[in-house]
């Protein structure tokens, strides 16, 4: 396999990397985030002139057809850049669309970068499951009325339309009965409770009170969208793991520099070396870090959904345990300067942090990982069945 990346996938990265580097800065991010909004208008418009929301659109829609091997560029780019901007979550709500098949106007909106979406996946009660769902989608005449909230919604007061999953039938935590919908953020009926997260990115409680929506809302065939939800959601982790891939280069590059220009004794730091050796570690989960997020990149797209849970499970799994590390290593090494937010080291480390717990955590992975066909089943006395 060839791991060199094409011509064309370079360009969108070298493209991102000038814009962040000239307009994106740790003091213009530091800005955004401390603004009443959160993210930027104008850098929302600069990631759409360079092509980034055209990226994941189909040709037919007016976009680049690109695969999640084009997404991983970009995302790690995002990521070492700590861009805020709600990207992720307008590519992943995307992704729902082109998976339903029936809302190509609104694909043609998010390549123009004129839509900004959100996707209204957890519940308090839910945790990593996504089956677990509480939310209501009561049939009505020839369309429905959802009821309920969901909970910690990554940018839901910035979206002009949401992707919410509901329940239409079934158990509450069955797979089947399970219905998706595209729904207008100011719709009547819905109540947006926003805030900022850890990592300074925004996200938001939502609350549905009879809110009502026509079977053209509807992702897929109403009661059977788990295949697209958890497709939809082994995306979103495969460019979140790209994602973390980014932010952990840029925290190993600022702590080697750190350890290059930190004098102690006379001497930088940097040659001491039990900190050579705690570089050393930090650059091996780093390389392991990056075959698995390529890895999953290229598995997301895969027709074998136990070869695609197993590929993003794993995937997700050794890129947090990963990211612990070299953020933990990367905030010791810096001395008390890591953990103050006057240091890009300090809000990389809160990112990588909330990546970790997005679309399911190391021991919810490890589980998922565990349960796919094929993984090896053990004996009472340790021996492969």
């Amino acid at each position: 396999m060839d791991f060199n990346l094409k011509e064309e996938q370079q360009q969108f990265a070298d493209a991102l990397k000038r814009w962040i580097d000239k307009d994106y800065g740790f003091d213009a991010r530091m800005k955004i985030i401390g603004s009443d909004a959160g993210v930027s208008q104008q850098a929302w418009n600069t990631l759409a002139e360079l092509g980034m929301t055209a990226l994941p659109v189909p040709e037919e829609q007016g976009g680049f057809s690109g695969s999640a091997v084009d997404m991983y560029v970009v995302m790690k780019e995002l990521g070492r850049g700590l861009v805020v901007e709600p990207y992720f979550a307008t590519v992943l709500g995307a992704e729902f669309l082109k998976r339903g098949g029936a809302h190509g106007h609104l694909l043609e909106q998010v390549a123009a970068g004129e839509l900004k979406l959100a996707c209204a996946l957890h519940e308090r009660q839910s945790r990593h499951d996504l089956a677990y769902i509480a939310v209501t989608a009561t049939p009505d005449g020839d369309g429905f009325v959802i009821d309920g909230r969901k909970s910690v919604v990554v940018h839901g007061a910035q979206a002009n339309m949401l992707i919410v999953s509901a329940r239409s039938a079934g158990g509450q935590r069955e797979q089947a009965g399970i219905s998706l919908f595209v729904v207008p953020a100011d719709a009547p009926g819905i109540t947006i409770l926003g805030y900022r997260s850890l990592d300074g990115q925004r996200a938001a409680d939502i609350v549905f009170d009879k809110v009502k929506v026509g079977a053209d809302a509807l992702i897929g065939a109403a009661g059977a969208g788990w295949d697209i939800l958890d497709a939809c959601a082994d995306y979103g982790a495969a460019l979140l793991c790209a994602e973390a891939l980014g932010a952990m280069e840029a925290l190993f590059d600022a702590t080697l520099d750190y350890l290059k220009t930190r004098n102690q004794f006379g001497a930088p730091i940097g040659k001491f070396q039990a900190l050579q050796h705690r570089m050393a570690d930090m650059f091996i989960h780093l390389e392991q870090a990056r075959s698995m997020a390529l890895l999953a990149a290229v598995k997301a797209g895969s027709s074998d959904s136990a070869e695609r849970r197993g590929a993003v499970s794993a995937a997700k799994y050794r890129v947090g345990e990963a990211a612990r590390f070299i953020g933990q290593q990367a905030v010791q090494l810096h001395g008390g300067m890591g953990v103050t937010n006057e240091l890009p080291a300090a809000h990389h480390f809160k990112r990588l942090a909330m990546i970790e717990l997005t679309l399911g955590d190391g021991d919810h992975h490890l589980r998922r990982f565990m349960a796919q066909p094929g993984f090896a089943q053990m004996d009472a006395q340790g021996v492969t069945a």
